[in-house]
Protein backbone atom coordinates (compact mmCIF):
# COMPACT_ATOMS: atom_id res chain seq x y z
CA UNK A 1 0.00 0.00 0.00
CA UNK A 2 2.71 2.65 0.93
CA UNK A 3 4.25 2.23 -2.48
CA UNK A 4 1.14 2.64 -4.48
CA UNK A 5 0.44 5.72 -2.56
CA UNK A 6 4.10 7.22 -3.28
CA UNK A 7 3.15 6.73 -6.69
CA UNK A 8 -0.35 8.47 -6.50
CA UNK A 9 1.37 11.14 -4.65
CA UNK A 10 4.08 11.91 -7.05
CA UNK A 11 1.54 11.46 -10.17
CA UNK A 12 -0.16 14.85 -7.94
CA UNK A 13 3.21 16.00 -7.41
CA UNK A 14 4.30 16.11 -11.35
CA UNK A 15 0.20 17.39 -12.58
CA UNK A 16 -0.50 14.02 -13.81
CA UNK A 17 -3.41 13.28 -11.89
CA UNK A 18 -5.99 15.93 -10.53
CA UNK A 19 -7.63 15.70 -7.27
CA UNK A 20 -11.18 13.92 -8.34
CA UNK A 21 -8.89 10.87 -9.43
CA UNK A 22 -6.61 11.17 -6.63
CA UNK A 23 -8.88 11.06 -3.77
CA UNK A 24 -10.87 8.38 -5.35
CA UNK A 25 -8.18 6.15 -5.47
CA UNK A 26 -6.12 6.76 -2.28
CA UNK A 27 -10.01 6.34 -0.24
CA UNK A 28 -10.33 3.22 -1.78
CA UNK A 29 -6.96 2.41 -0.43
CA UNK A 30 -8.75 2.91 3.21
CA UNK A 31 -7.53 6.37 3.91
CA UNK A 32 -10.22 9.40 5.14
CA UNK A 33 -11.38 11.63 3.01
CA UNK A 34 -9.98 14.30 4.66
CA UNK A 35 -6.69 12.76 4.40
CA UNK A 36 -6.59 11.78 1.58
CA UNK A 37 -7.65 15.76 0.97
CA UNK A 38 -4.80 16.85 2.60
CA UNK A 39 -1.92 14.34 0.87
CA UNK A 40 -3.33 16.15 -2.53
CA UNK A 41 -3.52 19.95 -1.32
CA UNK A 42 0.48 19.45 0.05
CA UNK A 43 1.49 17.02 -3.04
CA UNK A 44 0.21 19.27 -5.60
CA UNK A 45 1.67 22.48 -3.64
CA UNK A 46 5.26 21.02 -4.16
CA UNK A 47 7.02 23.09 -6.82
CA UNK A 48 9.75 21.58 -7.92
CA UNK A 49 12.74 23.57 -7.88
CA UNK A 50 14.34 24.54 -10.86
CA UNK A 51 18.22 25.11 -11.81
CA UNK A 52 21.19 23.13 -11.10
CA UNK A 53 23.21 20.04 -12.74
CA UNK A 54 21.51 16.55 -12.29
CA UNK A 55 24.02 13.37 -12.79
CA UNK A 56 23.47 10.20 -12.87
CA UNK A 57 26.03 7.12 -12.78
CA UNK A 58 24.74 3.93 -14.70
CA UNK A 59 26.27 0.78 -16.06
CA UNK A 60 25.11 -0.48 -19.60
CA UNK A 61 27.49 2.10 -21.56
CA UNK A 62 29.63 1.43 -24.08
CA UNK A 63 32.52 3.12 -26.12
CA UNK A 64 30.51 1.69 -29.77
CA UNK A 65 26.87 3.60 -28.27
CA UNK A 66 25.26 5.74 -30.61
CA UNK A 67 22.71 8.60 -30.81
CA UNK A 68 20.52 6.59 -33.41
CA UNK A 69 18.15 5.96 -31.68
CA UNK A 70 17.00 2.92 -33.81
CA UNK A 71 19.95 0.80 -32.49
CA UNK A 72 19.68 1.78 -28.41
CA UNK A 73 20.18 -1.59 -26.99
CA UNK A 74 21.42 -1.26 -23.09
CA UNK A 75 21.03 0.66 -20.07
CA UNK A 76 22.64 4.13 -20.92
CA UNK A 77 21.57 4.79 -24.40
CA UNK A 78 18.25 3.45 -23.61
CA UNK A 79 18.32 6.86 -20.64
CA UNK A 80 19.70 9.18 -23.76
CA UNK A 81 16.82 8.33 -25.61
CA UNK A 82 14.46 9.40 -23.16
CA UNK A 83 15.83 12.63 -21.93
CA UNK A 84 16.53 14.23 -25.61
CA UNK A 85 13.75 12.29 -27.17
CA UNK A 86 10.02 12.16 -27.44
CA UNK A 87 7.72 9.51 -28.49
CA UNK A 88 4.17 9.88 -29.90
CA UNK A 89 3.00 8.61 -26.32
CA UNK A 90 4.69 7.10 -23.17
CA UNK A 91 3.19 4.50 -20.39
CA UNK A 92 2.96 5.74 -16.74
CA UNK A 93 3.81 4.24 -13.71
CA UNK A 94 -0.11 2.92 -13.35
CA UNK A 95 -0.01 1.50 -16.78
CA UNK A 96 -1.86 4.62 -18.69
CA UNK A 97 -1.03 5.75 -22.07
CA UNK A 98 0.23 9.29 -21.27
CA UNK A 99 0.51 11.50 -24.46
CA UNK A 100 3.48 13.47 -25.71
CA UNK A 101 3.83 14.43 -29.46
CA UNK A 102 0.09 13.07 -30.39
CA UNK A 103 -2.60 14.69 -27.90
CA UNK A 104 -5.22 12.67 -28.88
CA UNK A 105 -5.62 8.57 -30.37
CA UNK A 106 -8.84 7.46 -31.79
CA UNK A 107 -9.48 3.89 -33.65
CA UNK A 108 -12.01 2.12 -35.59
CA UNK A 109 -14.20 -0.93 -34.07
CA UNK A 110 -11.66 -3.51 -35.72
CA UNK A 111 -8.53 -1.78 -34.34
CA UNK A 112 -6.66 -2.08 -37.37
CA UNK A 113 -6.58 2.09 -38.17
CA UNK A 114 -5.16 4.58 -35.84
CA UNK A 115 -5.06 8.10 -36.01
CA UNK A 116 -2.60 10.42 -33.99
CA UNK A 117 -3.17 14.05 -33.30
CA UNK A 118 0.46 15.81 -33.89
CA UNK A 119 0.46 18.65 -30.64
CA UNK A 120 0.59 21.52 -32.04
CA UNK A 121 3.79 24.13 -31.43
CA UNK A 122 5.75 21.21 -30.47
CA UNK A 123 9.54 22.41 -31.51
CA UNK A 124 12.83 20.07 -32.31
CA UNK A 125 15.61 21.49 -31.26
CA UNK A 126 16.73 23.11 -34.32
CA UNK A 127 14.14 25.24 -34.35
CA UNK A 128 11.64 23.25 -36.80
CA UNK A 129 8.16 22.58 -35.77
CA UNK A 130 7.03 18.95 -35.64
CA UNK A 131 4.72 17.82 -38.20
CA UNK A 132 2.47 14.54 -38.76
CA UNK A 133 4.68 14.34 -42.03
CA UNK A 134 7.60 13.31 -39.30
CA UNK A 135 6.13 11.15 -37.63
CA UNK A 136 5.39 9.37 -40.61
CA UNK A 137 9.10 9.42 -41.65
CA UNK A 138 9.63 8.09 -38.19
CA UNK A 139 7.40 5.16 -38.65
CA UNK A 140 9.33 4.66 -42.11
CA UNK A 141 12.37 4.36 -41.32
CA UNK A 142 11.93 1.76 -38.34
CA UNK A 143 9.71 -0.16 -40.56
CA UNK A 144 13.05 -0.25 -42.85
CA UNK A 145 15.10 -3.42 -42.34
CA UNK A 146 18.65 -1.84 -42.96
CA UNK A 147 17.58 1.05 -40.36
CA UNK A 148 18.28 -2.21 -37.82
CA UNK A 149 15.85 -0.79 -35.75
CA UNK A 150 14.63 -2.63 -32.20
CA UNK A 151 11.19 -1.36 -32.85
CA UNK A 152 11.00 -3.16 -36.07
CA UNK A 153 9.09 -6.09 -35.34
CA UNK A 154 6.55 -3.61 -33.88
CA UNK A 155 5.89 -1.42 -36.68
CA UNK A 156 6.18 -4.46 -39.40
CA UNK A 157 2.47 -4.56 -38.96
CA UNK A 158 1.94 -1.10 -40.21
CA UNK A 159 1.03 -1.40 -43.92
CA UNK A 160 -0.03 2.31 -44.65
CA UNK A 161 0.75 5.63 -42.93
CA UNK A 162 -0.03 8.93 -44.21
CA UNK A 163 -0.08 12.43 -42.84
CA UNK A 164 -3.21 15.20 -43.04
CA UNK A 165 -2.70 18.33 -41.27
CA UNK A 166 -2.24 17.64 -37.81
CA UNK A 167 -3.38 13.82 -38.10
CA UNK A 168 -1.35 10.57 -38.67
CA UNK A 169 -3.23 7.37 -39.99
CA UNK A 170 -1.68 3.97 -39.63
CA UNK A 171 -3.46 1.23 -40.89
CA UNK A 172 -2.48 -2.65 -39.78
CA UNK A 173 -2.33 -5.46 -41.53
CA UNK A 174 -4.36 -6.95 -38.40
CA UNK A 175 -6.36 -5.06 -35.64
CA UNK A 176 -4.29 -4.43 -32.12
CA UNK A 177 -6.14 -3.38 -29.76
CA UNK A 178 -3.10 -2.44 -27.64
CA UNK A 179 -1.47 -0.29 -30.31
CA UNK A 180 -1.04 2.89 -28.45
CA UNK A 181 1.14 0.82 -26.35
CA UNK A 182 3.76 0.17 -29.01
CA UNK A 183 4.03 3.60 -30.02
CA UNK A 184 5.73 4.35 -26.64
CA UNK A 185 8.52 2.04 -27.41
CA UNK A 186 11.51 3.80 -26.76
CA UNK A 187 13.25 3.64 -29.68
CA UNK A 188 10.41 5.22 -32.30
CA UNK A 189 11.53 8.92 -31.06
CA UNK A 190 10.11 11.47 -33.38
CA UNK A 191 12.85 13.00 -35.52
CA UNK A 192 13.18 15.80 -38.17
CA UNK A 193 12.27 13.60 -41.26
CA UNK A 194 12.71 10.62 -39.32
CA UNK A 195 16.11 10.72 -39.00
CA UNK A 196 16.58 10.20 -42.73
CA UNK A 197 18.84 12.85 -43.05
CA UNK A 198 21.22 12.36 -39.98
CA UNK A 199 20.21 9.63 -37.49
CA UNK A 200 23.10 9.78 -35.20
CA UNK A 201 21.99 13.84 -34.86
CA UNK A 202 20.40 13.70 -31.15
CA UNK A 203 17.95 16.31 -32.48
CA UNK A 204 14.43 15.28 -31.35
CA UNK A 205 11.81 17.39 -29.10
CA UNK A 206 12.63 16.26 -26.12
CA UNK A 207 13.00 18.33 -22.84
CA UNK A 208 17.02 18.37 -23.23
CA UNK A 209 19.41 18.51 -25.98
CA UNK A 210 22.72 17.12 -25.92
CA UNK A 211 25.72 18.92 -26.11
CA UNK A 212 28.16 16.16 -25.27
CA UNK A 213 28.66 12.85 -26.45
CA UNK A 214 31.01 10.64 -25.28
CA UNK A 215 30.14 6.71 -25.70
CA UNK A 216 31.00 4.97 -23.34
CA UNK A 217 32.22 7.96 -20.99
CA UNK A 218 29.86 10.41 -20.36
CA UNK A 219 26.91 12.18 -21.89
CA UNK A 220 25.89 16.07 -20.96
CA UNK A 221 22.35 17.69 -21.68
CA UNK A 222 21.08 21.14 -21.17
CA UNK A 223 17.54 22.38 -20.76
CA UNK A 224 15.51 23.11 -23.81
CA UNK A 225 14.02 26.18 -23.61
CA UNK A 226 11.51 25.84 -25.99
CA UNK A 227 10.34 22.39 -24.54
CA UNK A 228 6.40 22.13 -24.77
CA UNK A 229 6.19 20.61 -21.54
CA UNK A 230 6.36 23.21 -18.59
CA UNK A 231 6.19 20.02 -16.33
CA UNK A 232 9.28 18.46 -16.60
CA UNK A 233 12.90 19.05 -17.13
CA UNK A 234 13.66 21.33 -14.11
CA UNK A 235 17.69 21.22 -13.70
CA UNK A 236 19.29 23.61 -16.13
CA UNK A 237 21.85 20.35 -16.92
CA UNK A 238 21.63 16.89 -16.68
CA UNK A 239 24.22 14.31 -17.46
CA UNK A 240 25.22 10.58 -17.35
CA UNK A 241 28.46 8.90 -16.11
CA UNK A 242 29.36 5.73 -17.47
CA UNK A 243 30.29 3.88 -13.97
CA UNK A 244 30.28 -0.13 -15.52
CA UNK A 245 31.70 -1.16 -12.40
CA UNK A 246 29.22 -1.45 -9.43
CA UNK A 247 31.54 -0.88 -6.85
CA UNK A 248 32.97 2.62 -8.47
CA UNK A 249 29.16 3.37 -9.03
CA UNK A 250 28.08 2.66 -5.14
CA UNK A 251 31.03 5.09 -4.39
CA UNK A 252 29.99 8.02 -6.90
CA UNK A 253 26.73 7.80 -4.99
CA UNK A 254 27.80 7.88 -1.65
CA UNK A 255 30.23 10.57 -2.50
CA UNK A 256 27.79 12.81 -3.93
CA UNK A 257 29.48 12.78 -7.82
CA UNK A 258 26.13 11.55 -9.25
CA UNK A 259 22.78 11.65 -7.50
CA UNK A 260 21.21 8.58 -8.82
CA UNK A 261 22.73 5.13 -10.06
CA UNK A 262 20.96 2.56 -11.51
CA UNK A 263 21.71 -1.68 -10.88
CA UNK A 264 22.72 -1.73 -7.52
CA UNK A 265 23.89 -5.05 -6.57
CA UNK A 266 21.25 -6.76 -4.01
CA UNK A 267 24.18 -8.01 -2.21
CA UNK A 268 25.32 -4.50 -0.88
CA UNK A 269 21.80 -2.70 -1.06
CA UNK A 270 21.54 -3.21 2.59
CA UNK A 271 24.78 -1.79 3.12
CA UNK A 272 24.35 1.24 0.43
CA UNK A 273 20.71 2.18 2.10
CA UNK A 274 22.67 2.72 5.54
CA UNK A 275 24.80 5.29 4.22
CA UNK A 276 24.45 9.01 5.13
CA UNK A 277 22.05 10.59 2.86
CA UNK A 278 21.40 7.64 0.19
CA UNK A 279 18.13 6.09 -0.51
CA UNK A 280 17.87 2.40 -1.70
CA UNK A 281 14.48 2.18 -4.13
CA UNK A 282 13.67 -1.76 -4.63
CA UNK A 283 10.36 -1.90 -7.26
CA UNK A 284 9.26 -4.70 -8.80
CA UNK A 285 7.98 -5.23 -12.43
CA UNK A 286 8.79 -6.82 -15.91
CA UNK A 287 12.40 -6.84 -15.86
CA UNK A 288 14.23 -10.71 -16.73
CA UNK A 289 18.06 -12.10 -16.23
CA UNK A 290 18.33 -14.52 -19.32
CA UNK A 291 20.50 -16.96 -21.25
CA UNK A 292 19.73 -16.97 -24.48
CA UNK A 293 20.35 -19.91 -27.18
CA UNK A 294 20.00 -19.68 -31.09
CA UNK A 295 18.22 -22.10 -32.02
CA UNK A 296 18.73 -22.07 -35.57
CA UNK A 297 22.64 -23.25 -34.49
CA UNK A 298 24.26 -26.53 -33.38
CA UNK A 299 23.80 -27.54 -31.21
CA UNK A 300 21.16 -25.39 -29.41
CA UNK A 301 18.93 -26.47 -32.49
CA UNK A 302 18.46 -29.90 -30.75
CA UNK A 303 15.46 -29.14 -28.61
CA UNK A 304 16.38 -32.13 -26.25
CA UNK A 305 19.20 -30.31 -25.33
CA UNK A 306 17.78 -27.23 -24.84
CA UNK A 307 15.49 -28.64 -22.54
CA UNK A 308 18.28 -30.34 -20.68
CA UNK A 309 19.76 -26.88 -20.20
CA UNK A 310 16.24 -25.35 -18.63
CA UNK A 311 16.35 -28.36 -16.59
CA UNK A 312 19.99 -27.90 -15.10
CA UNK A 313 19.59 -24.47 -14.17
CA UNK A 314 18.40 -23.90 -10.12
CA UNK A 315 16.30 -21.16 -10.28
CA UNK A 316 15.64 -20.38 -6.85
CA UNK A 317 19.27 -20.90 -5.82
CA UNK A 318 19.87 -17.40 -8.43
CA UNK A 319 17.30 -15.85 -6.78
CA UNK A 320 18.53 -15.90 -3.50
CA UNK A 321 22.44 -15.33 -3.92
CA UNK A 322 22.55 -13.52 -7.77
CA UNK A 323 19.26 -11.03 -6.43
CA UNK A 324 19.36 -11.17 -2.64
CA UNK A 325 15.98 -12.27 -2.85
CA UNK A 326 14.90 -8.75 -4.43
CA UNK A 327 13.13 -10.44 -7.65
CA UNK A 328 11.16 -13.66 -8.24
CA UNK A 329 11.58 -17.19 -10.34
CA UNK A 330 11.15 -17.44 -13.99
CA UNK A 331 9.79 -20.05 -15.92
CA UNK A 332 11.01 -19.55 -19.66
CA UNK A 333 8.38 -17.07 -21.18
CA UNK A 334 8.91 -12.77 -20.70
CA UNK A 335 5.86 -12.47 -18.48
CA UNK A 336 5.04 -12.50 -15.15
CA UNK A 337 2.27 -11.12 -12.78
CA UNK A 338 3.46 -7.67 -13.66
CA UNK A 339 1.54 -8.02 -16.93
CA UNK A 340 -2.04 -8.04 -17.50
CA UNK A 341 -3.70 -11.57 -18.83
CA UNK A 342 -0.94 -13.05 -16.82
CA UNK A 343 -1.77 -17.08 -16.74
CA UNK A 344 -0.44 -18.16 -13.24
CA UNK A 345 -1.61 -21.32 -13.56
CA UNK A 346 1.26 -22.80 -16.02
CA UNK A 347 3.78 -24.74 -13.97
CA UNK A 348 6.94 -23.66 -12.71
CA UNK A 349 10.18 -25.40 -13.75
CA UNK A 350 11.88 -26.79 -11.08
CA UNK A 351 15.87 -27.66 -11.25
CA UNK A 352 15.84 -31.55 -11.85
CA UNK A 353 18.96 -32.83 -12.43
CA UNK A 354 17.98 -36.28 -13.09
CA UNK A 355 15.37 -35.52 -16.02
CA UNK A 356 17.92 -32.68 -17.18
CA UNK A 357 20.53 -35.45 -17.39
CA UNK A 358 17.67 -38.00 -19.38
CA UNK A 359 17.36 -35.38 -22.03
CA UNK A 360 20.96 -34.45 -22.37
CA UNK A 361 21.68 -37.89 -23.28
CA UNK A 362 18.90 -38.04 -24.97
CA UNK A 363 19.93 -35.22 -27.34
CA UNK A 364 22.83 -37.35 -28.65
CA UNK A 365 25.24 -34.18 -27.80
CA UNK A 366 29.10 -35.30 -28.00
CA UNK A 367 30.09 -34.33 -24.83
CA UNK A 368 32.45 -31.27 -26.33
CA UNK A 369 32.13 -28.17 -23.86
CA UNK A 370 28.55 -25.76 -24.67
CA UNK A 371 30.45 -22.48 -24.41
CA UNK A 372 28.40 -19.85 -22.88
CA UNK A 373 29.32 -16.69 -22.68
CA UNK A 374 28.99 -13.78 -20.26
CA UNK A 375 29.78 -10.36 -18.83
CA UNK A 376 29.29 -8.53 -16.12
CA UNK A 377 27.74 -6.13 -18.19
CA UNK A 378 25.12 -8.10 -19.37
CA UNK A 379 23.27 -7.89 -15.73
CA UNK A 380 24.50 -7.57 -12.34
CA UNK A 381 25.93 -11.13 -11.17
CA UNK A 382 25.98 -12.44 -14.68
CA UNK A 383 29.31 -13.51 -14.78
CA UNK A 384 28.32 -15.38 -10.71
CA UNK A 385 24.78 -16.53 -12.21
CA UNK A 386 26.71 -18.01 -15.51
CA UNK A 387 28.79 -20.40 -12.00
CA UNK A 388 26.05 -21.36 -10.50
CA UNK A 389 24.64 -22.43 -14.10
CA UNK A 390 27.66 -24.43 -14.51
CA UNK A 391 28.04 -26.25 -11.18
CA UNK A 392 23.97 -26.97 -11.51
CA UNK A 393 24.74 -28.05 -15.03
CA UNK A 394 27.61 -30.65 -14.10
CA UNK A 395 25.24 -32.38 -11.48
CA UNK A 396 23.36 -33.34 -14.73
CA UNK A 397 26.22 -34.46 -16.41
CA UNK A 398 26.56 -31.25 -18.81
CA UNK A 399 29.45 -29.78 -20.29
CA UNK A 400 29.23 -26.03 -19.81
CA UNK A 401 32.16 -23.46 -20.09
CA UNK A 402 31.73 -20.34 -18.91
CA UNK A 403 33.97 -17.78 -21.32
CA UNK A 404 34.03 -13.79 -19.78
CA UNK A 405 33.81 -11.39 -22.40
CA UNK A 406 34.57 -7.60 -22.18
CA UNK A 407 32.09 -5.39 -21.12
CA UNK A 408 32.90 -3.01 -23.89
CA UNK A 409 31.57 -4.13 -27.12
CA UNK A 410 29.12 -6.58 -25.27
CA UNK A 411 26.13 -5.59 -26.70
CA UNK A 412 27.77 -5.29 -30.51
CA UNK A 413 29.78 -8.60 -30.36
CA UNK A 414 28.36 -10.77 -28.22
CA UNK A 415 24.55 -10.71 -27.86
CA UNK A 416 22.44 -11.41 -30.81
CA UNK A 417 25.88 -12.55 -32.56
CA UNK A 418 26.65 -15.92 -30.49
CA UNK A 419 24.78 -18.71 -30.23
CA UNK A 420 24.68 -19.01 -26.13
CA UNK A 421 25.11 -15.69 -23.95
CA UNK A 422 23.90 -13.67 -21.03
CA UNK A 423 21.59 -11.18 -21.57
CA UNK A 424 18.87 -8.88 -20.28
CA UNK A 425 15.25 -7.54 -20.95
CA UNK A 426 13.85 -4.73 -19.01
CA UNK A 427 10.28 -5.87 -20.16
CA UNK A 428 7.73 -4.30 -21.90
CA UNK A 429 4.10 -2.54 -20.83
CA UNK A 430 2.00 -5.27 -22.88
CA UNK A 431 2.58 -8.99 -23.65
CA UNK A 432 2.01 -8.09 -27.32
CA UNK A 433 5.08 -5.69 -27.02
CA UNK A 434 6.87 -8.06 -25.72
CA UNK A 435 6.55 -10.98 -27.81
CA UNK A 436 6.65 -8.33 -30.86
CA UNK A 437 9.60 -7.19 -30.14
CA UNK A 438 11.81 -10.33 -29.32
CA UNK A 439 10.28 -13.69 -30.37
CA UNK A 440 7.96 -12.61 -33.30
CA UNK A 441 9.60 -14.36 -36.51
CA UNK A 442 10.66 -11.50 -38.03
CA UNK A 443 11.41 -9.37 -35.36
CA UNK A 444 15.14 -8.16 -35.84
CA UNK A 445 15.58 -8.13 -31.82
CA UNK A 446 14.81 -12.02 -32.16
CA UNK A 447 17.68 -12.98 -29.87
CA UNK A 448 17.06 -16.54 -29.93
CA UNK A 449 16.55 -16.85 -33.54
CA UNK A 450 12.77 -18.71 -32.35
CA UNK A 451 10.53 -19.10 -35.62
CA UNK A 452 7.32 -21.05 -34.85
CA UNK A 453 4.42 -20.07 -37.26
CA UNK A 454 1.81 -21.42 -34.81
CA UNK A 455 3.53 -18.78 -32.28
CA UNK A 456 3.16 -15.78 -34.64
CA UNK A 457 -0.57 -16.95 -35.40
CA UNK A 458 -1.37 -16.61 -32.00
CA UNK A 459 0.01 -13.75 -31.66
CA UNK A 460 -1.45 -12.15 -34.48
CA UNK A 461 -4.53 -13.47 -33.88
CA UNK A 462 -4.67 -12.44 -30.04
CA UNK A 463 -3.49 -8.48 -30.99
CA UNK A 464 -7.26 -7.90 -32.44
CA UNK A 465 -9.29 -10.04 -29.71
CA UNK A 466 -11.15 -7.95 -28.04
CA UNK A 467 -12.74 -10.81 -25.44
CA UNK A 468 -10.30 -10.60 -22.53
CA UNK A 469 -10.77 -14.22 -21.44
CA UNK A 470 -9.99 -15.76 -25.03
CA UNK A 471 -7.01 -13.36 -25.28
CA UNK A 472 -5.90 -14.38 -22.24
CA UNK A 473 -5.91 -18.15 -23.30
CA UNK A 474 -3.88 -17.31 -26.99
CA UNK A 475 -0.93 -15.89 -24.42
CA UNK A 476 -1.27 -19.05 -22.83
CA UNK A 477 -0.75 -21.16 -25.43
CA UNK A 478 2.15 -18.63 -26.74
CA UNK A 479 3.85 -19.37 -22.83
CA UNK A 480 3.61 -23.26 -23.19
CA UNK A 481 4.91 -23.08 -26.95
CA UNK A 482 7.94 -20.46 -25.90
CA UNK A 483 8.64 -22.46 -22.62
CA UNK A 484 8.78 -25.55 -24.05
CA UNK A 485 10.42 -25.00 -27.80
CA UNK A 486 11.75 -21.77 -27.65
CA UNK A 487 15.56 -20.82 -26.67
CA UNK A 488 15.04 -18.72 -23.73
CA UNK A 489 16.51 -19.78 -19.89
CA UNK A 490 14.47 -17.27 -18.04
CA UNK A 491 15.44 -18.10 -14.27
CA UNK A 492 14.65 -14.65 -12.35
CA UNK A 493 12.70 -12.04 -12.76
CA UNK A 494 14.82 -9.00 -10.96
CA UNK A 495 13.59 -6.16 -9.08
CA UNK A 496 14.73 -2.70 -10.32
CA UNK A 497 17.17 -1.66 -7.42
CA UNK A 498 18.71 2.01 -7.32
CA UNK A 499 20.47 4.24 -5.44
CA UNK A 500 19.26 8.00 -5.37
CA UNK A 501 20.83 10.59 -2.61
CA UNK A 502 18.38 12.69 -0.28
CA UNK A 503 18.72 15.99 -2.42
CA UNK A 504 16.95 14.76 -5.20
CA UNK A 505 13.08 15.66 -5.42
CA UNK A 506 10.26 14.27 -7.33
CA UNK A 507 11.54 10.51 -7.68
CA UNK A 508 8.40 8.52 -8.53
CA UNK A 509 8.32 4.18 -8.26
CA UNK A 510 7.82 2.90 -11.89
CA UNK A 511 7.84 -0.81 -12.86
CA UNK A 512 8.08 0.26 -16.80
CA UNK A 513 11.61 0.51 -16.69
CA UNK A 514 14.98 1.42 -14.44
CA UNK A 515 15.71 5.12 -13.31
CA UNK A 516 11.97 5.88 -14.00
CA UNK A 517 11.13 4.49 -16.95
CA UNK A 518 14.64 6.08 -18.32
CA UNK A 519 12.60 9.57 -17.14
CA UNK A 520 14.12 10.37 -14.05
CA UNK A 521 16.87 13.04 -14.77
CA UNK A 522 13.63 14.73 -17.30
CA UNK A 523 11.45 14.35 -14.02
CA UNK A 524 13.68 14.97 -10.61
CA UNK A 525 14.70 17.85 -9.39
CA UNK A 526 17.46 18.98 -6.78
CA UNK A 527 15.41 20.28 -3.62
Amino acid sequence: MTEQLDRFIAAARAGRMNRREFVGRTTAMGLSLGLASALFTKAAHAQPKKGGLLRAGMQGGESTNSLDPALAASEVPFMINMTWGDMLVDVGPTGEIEYRIAEEISSNAAADEWKFKIRQGVEFHNGKTVTAEDVVATMRRHTDEKSQSGALGIVQGITEMSAEGDMVTMKLASGSADFPYLMADYHLIIQPNGGFDNPTEGVGAGPYKVVVHEPGVRHGFEKFANHWNPDIGHADQVEILVINDGTARAAALQSGQVHMINRVDPKIADLLARAPGVKVNAVAGRGHYVFIMHVDKPPFDNNDLRMALKLAINRQEMVDKILGGLGSRGNDFPINAAYPLFDDTIPQREYDAAAAAEYYKKSGHDGSPIILRTAEGAFPGAVEAAQLFQQSAQAAGIPLEIKREPDDGYWSNVWNVEPFCASYWGGRPVQDQMYTTAYLSTADWNDTKFKNAKFDELLIAARAELDQAKRKGMYSEMAHILRDEGGLILPMFNDFVEGVRDEVAGWEADPNGELMNGRALARCWLA
